[in-house]
């Protein structure tokens, strides 16, 4: 696995946390009450998405320790994020 590769997913992984904080802001200043159903929506779109990305990354990959570890380190981001997401009020 590449520094490459580990950028571009932690700048994915950035990209899914800035699309959770101005959704929650909009959403927030709309209407209150659907941030629960806002919630549930982009967890399950960011679970899509990030399978998606192992998937791809396990189809393209000739190399099964490169696979392993890359499903490892987003599996880890993936724990962080909804770890922070859940804890961190803004």
């Amino acid at each position: 696995m590449s520094a490459t590769t580990v950028i571009l997913t932690a700048l994915f992984f950035c990209l899914l946390g800035l699309a959770w904080v101005k959704g929650y802001d909009f959403v927030k200043s709309r209407d209150a009450s659907q941030l629960p159903k806002f919630y549930m929506l982009l967890a399950c779109v960011r679970f899509i998405l990030i399978s998606t990305l192992v998937l791809f990354y396990v189809l393209l990959s000739d190399d099964w320790a490169s696979m392993e570890s890359f499903a490892i380190m987003v599996m880890i981001m993936y724990v962080l994020m909804m770890t922070v997401t859940l804890t961190l009020k803004h």
